[in-house]
Formats: C-alpha cells, structure tokens, sequence
C-alpha cells in the first residue's frame, strides 16, 4: 500500500512540476474560447466594413471571419493539415518537455501560451473546419491580418521562449 501511496505521489509531483504550463495554458484556452463564442454570438460569419463593430476609429474593429490557413492565410485551405500539425505540435511538446527546458518557469509560461494557444485554434478547425479570427487592426490604409487571442498567445509564447533561450547558458555540447 505504501509504494502505491508513493507511486501515485510521485505522478503527482511530476504532474505539479508542470503547473505554470498547465495553469496559463487552461487561462488562454478559456479566453480565447470565451471570446470566439461572443463573437459568433454577436457578429454573423463573414461580417466585415459594414457588419463589423468599430472598438477605436479608423484603427480597431470586431469582425467574424474564418481561417482554413495558418498565419497570415498561409496554407489556406489546409485546415486538416494544419490540425494534424498541432496535433504532432503538442505531442512534440510533451516528449521533449525536458529537453525544452520546462522545468523553469519562464518556459513553462511560454509553452503555456503557446499550447492554450494551439489547443485553442485546434478545436476550432475541429468544431468549425477553420478557426474565428476576429481582432481587425487598421494601420492608415494598411489593414494587419486578422487574428485571435489563441493566435496573440502563440506569438507571446514563441517570442518569449526565444528570448527565454537566449538567456541561458551555452551547454557543454554547443561549447565542442
């Protein structure tokens, strides 16, 4: 009974080890879910000029549109594709945890953002076969790709695990 006892605290410690990750990634995850359900709520699919809800003139807008492609329409129409991608993503991201480093917190935050952020996204290739973007930034007459909270945690995730990396010390293999 005490080795169970044991075993079983031990899963759990490993499952702790990981709480930052899983903490901010649950938050982004039910953030962006939240947001793109009152914007399908809100806006009819496809609302866009006239149809869209003016946040700062001339700037910021709410509109409904979908996605089948990756950042900036990349791949449009590959919606499966790119959800098969962030499926292997995330498996990626479990099997090399340690050699990700995610043990410190600073990484666990950005792999937060990063995976609450795919998961985000996945579930709506899965549930609508592309995924509600719906922030629209107007720069005079440049117009930014239209995005998400999932697509703003990605991009903060990424960038913060870069800079994360940066930091660290050269390990003994890379010093050869």
């Amino acid at each position: 009974m005490e080795a169970k006892n044991e075993n079983h605290k031990s899963k759990m410690d490993r499952l702790l080890a990981y709480r930052r990750l899983w903490i901010i990634g649950v938050v982004v995850f039910a953030l962006d879910q939240l947001t793109k359900y009152w914007i399908n709520a809100r806006l009819p699919y496809g609302s866009y000029g006239p149809g869209s809800i003016e946040i700062f003139p001339h700037f910021f807008y709410l509109v409904h549109v979908g996605n089948t492609g990756a950042a900036w329409s990349m791949f449009t129409g590959r919606s499966t594709w790119l959800a098969l991608l962030a499926l292997g993503t995330l498996a990626a991201i479990f099997f090399g945890r340690r050699q990700l480093g995610l043990h410190a917190p600073a990484a666990q935050v950005a792999f937060g953002l990063l995976c609450g952020g795919i998961v985000g996204n996945l579930v709506d290739r899965l549930v609508h076969g592309h995924v509600i973007d719906f922030v629209d930034l107007h720069f005079g007459s440049y117009i930014y790709p239209t995005f998400n909270v999932a697509d703003s945690a990605i991009c903060l995730g990424v960038f913060g695990y870069i800079l994360w990396s940066l930091r660290q010390p050269a390990t003994a293999a890379s010093e050869k």
